[in-house]
């Protein structure tokens, strides 16, 4: 957290020190523009509030625990490949 404030106190003398805040390559972006991968960026998420009878709650911790992963990762996966096998049926 101290880091996070050292980078919002240096930011601030930055303002105070008469610097215009514009970007050195504005104007100029496209001859030099590259296309980039961000092959780590995560998709976003929502949570939800899903309601299962105890047994299946259950059976799906065990089958996790099989595996070695998290229920609700294991949940995921499962919605993903039903949905993969779904769009191929239809598609």
């Amino acid at each position: 957290m101290n880091k996070s404030l050292n980078r919002c106190q240096n930011f601030g003398a930055k303002r105070k020190s008469g610097s215009s805040g514009r970007h050195m390559t504005r104007g100029n972006i496209s001859s030099k523009a590259e296309r980039v991968r961000f092959p780590n960026l995560k998709p976003s998420m929502t949570a939800i509030s899903l309601r299962l009878p105890v047994a299946l709650l259950q059976c799906i911790k065990v089958a996790a625990n099989k595996r070695d992963v998290f229920y609700q990762s294991l949940i995921k996966t499962w919605v993903a490949e039903k949905i993969r096998i779904d769009r191929s049926r239809s598609g």
